[in-house]
């Protein structure tokens, strides 16, 4: 079977020698991995000199390169293009990292993540696949939220705290959420629920997250900001990897962004900041219809300012 599939590379790739090849790096994030087919389906930056931004599905020359990715995963590849045939190459899943962030404060985040991984290994992060532990918080209105009452629709989950100060933490990340509210504005609270949980809820009232929703402009029945007990918010944070702590008056902390399916398992945790509203949009979309994706592992596709 090994040798088979190795054969088949080979002749693949030899197939591409006499015709044009042309190489171009690309970044993008993973929507879908489709294993049979050797096709991953990626939401994807321009390509410089070829095109533009986009969601397509794109062909390994080697299986093998599709064994560690997952949803959500922010890659970098080399896709090489022939007369009639494509494929792509060197397949890097890039390390996550959040844009504008002071090189001191990585360094004492990361210090924080191992000691958090040592003193919680009982309690570990949640695995893609997994189903996420029911958990109940309040919202923005002063009600109870549970997880569990969203069964049957896709969940998104970020983490805030209302007064950052930083436009490319927080903010983006609810700016990421109002992006998605936008589009998928036909489908909110009926399809799709967005959760925003504060970890700073000693200050983060429902009164001060409705003020914050208000800024947003959310939308209730589909996007809830919650808060409660410091000892409820912990352990949410905890499934997810995210750290935080108090420092000098405001919050250090790590970025995360989930997607969950109908069915309450984890499909993608995005670390970081390094992503697109647009990208997680195209993630969202294709957990809310992976319908979309035929039994090649293709799918329509459209520019990505063009949804």
């Amino acid at each position: 079977m090994i040798y088979r599939a190795l054969v088949s590379s080979v002749l693949f790739v030899l197939s591409l020698s006499a015709a044009s090849v042309q190489r171009f790096q690309v970044t993008g994030l993973v929507l879908t991995v489709d294993a049979p087919h050797r096709s991953v389906l990626v939401s994807h930056d321009p390509i410089a000199g070829y095109m533009d931004a986009m969601t397509m599905p794109f062909r390994v020359n080697n299986p093998r390169l599709l064994e560690n990715l997952k949803p959500g995963d922010k890659v970098e590849f080399t896709l090489v293009v022939g007369k009639t045939l494509s494929y792509i190459s060197n397949v890097q899943v890039q390390e996550y990292d959040s844009t504008e962030r002071d090189p001191a404060q990585v360094r004492r985040l990361r210090i924080l993540d191992e000691a958090m991984r040592s003193k919680t290994e009982s309690q570990s992060t949640l695995s893609i696949g997994q189903a996420v532990p029911d958990f109940s918080l309040i919202d923005q209105t002063n009600h109870p939220v549970t997880l569990s009452e969203f069964r049957g629709k896709v969940v998104a989950i970020t983490f805030i705290y209302t007064r950052c100060p930083l436009p490319d933490y927080c903010m983006r990340l609810s700016r990421n959420f109002a992006s998605l509210q936008k589009r998928f504005s036909h489908r909110m609270g009926r399809d799709l629920m967005l959760l925003s949980i504060t970890f700073d809820p000693d200050h983060d009232q429902p009164e001060v997250l409705s003020k914050y929703a208000d800024v947003w402009n959310a939308n209730v029945e589909g996007w809830h900001f919650l808060t409660g007990p410091l000892s409820a918010v912990k352990p949410v944070c905890g499934m997810f990897g995210m750290n935080f702590w108090r420092d000098e008056g405001l919050m250090t902390h790590s970025l995360h962004t989930a997607v969950l399916d109908r069915e309450g398992k984890l499909v993608a945790n995005i670390e970081g900041n390094r992503f697109t509203a647009v990208q997680l949009g195209d993630l969202v979309e294709a957990t809310l219809k992976p319908g979309s994706i035929d039994t090649r592992g293709q799918r329509l596709l459209r520019p990505n300012g063009n949804h």
